[in-house]
């Protein structure tokens, strides 16, 4: 029999809108307020001031508009009134669990910073680029290995990909405009059409499409079932000429080589 591990549900949260209680100031709490301001939440700091770190009171002063600063201590469950997510970011073990139960009692989900079993929910280490957003989960078992797994993957990620799903995403929306509907076979149609797209072409083509060359590729492609070549979508190819691979010296010497050989030939022409 496999044992299958525990794992987390890995969800992109919809925050916009919503209503989040964050309880701490620190260097861990402006983290969690980057966060979910990037989402659109309207959030509810509290914490002295005198705990605050500079980068929380610079988010604070950016958006005085989004976020509701109250300059104290958590008071008790009046604060977790109207409150859609709770986190906590404090140095007090005790306040902490307290929060977390009245959060629970009231079916809020919760994050304790550094009290992985409090949690309902966990931050893990997060690339952003454009509209790609990978999430690296360690289920609250090493946030370090997180963060090195993120800069792996960073440093592999074509350089095109956030243009590419920029790309994609106009061609689908053009390709509903087309051929509207929810489901059923025309919703399955798009989606296997979408599929071959994706695979046939590259990323690096994906991300050189226009206005034209979606037009294209619904016209000459999707009406006909099929899907173009890059060419025939008027994709520009260029030729790249790629240098052999030398170490630094390998390739000063050569380099310096042919130098010198030029100038000998030079040299007994000029006799």
């Amino acid at each position: 029999m496999i044992t299958m591990p525990s794992t987390s549900l890995l969800l992109a949260w919809q925050l916009k809108g919503k209503r989040v209680l964050i309880v701490g100031g620190g260097d861990v709490a402006s983290g969690r307020l980057e966060s979910v301001l990037a989402a659109e939440a309207v959030v509810t700091l509290i914490s002295p001031r005198h705990g605050l770190h500079p980068k929380t009171l610079n988010l604070f002063e950016q958006h005085p508009n989004i976020i509701l600063y109250h300059d104290r201590d958590f008071s008790g469950a009046q604060d977790l009134e109207g409150v859609d997510m709770v986190l906590t970011a404090i140095d007090d073990p005790n306040t902490s669990r307290y929060i977390s139960n009245l959060a629970r009692e009231r079916h809020i989900p919760v994050n304790v910073a550094d009290i992985p079993h409090l949690c309902d929910f966990y931050f893990g280490s997060q690339i952003q680029r454009g509209n790609l957003q990978i999430l690296i989960s360690t289920n609250g078992q090493s946030p370090k290995l997180a963060n090195i797994i993120k800069k792996q993957i960073e440093s592999n990620l074509p350089e095109s990909t956030p243009k590419a799903i920029e790309n994609v995403g106009l061609l689908r929306a053009k390709l509903r405009e087309r051929a509207p509907g929810i489901g059923g076979d025309v919703g399955k149609k798009r989606m296997r059409w979408m599929i071959d797209v994706c695979n046939k072409w590259s990323l690096d083509d994906l991300a050189l499409l226009d206005d034209r060359g979606i037009e294209r590729m619904l016209d000459l492609g999707w009406e006909k079932e099929t899907v173009i070549s890059t060419s025939e979508a008027g994709i520009p190819h260029f030729f790249h000429f790629k240098f052999p691979e030398y170490t630094l010296p390998a390739a000063a010497g050569f380099f310096a080589g042919s130098i010198m050989i030029c100038l000998v030939v030079f040299a007994r022409q000029r006799r």
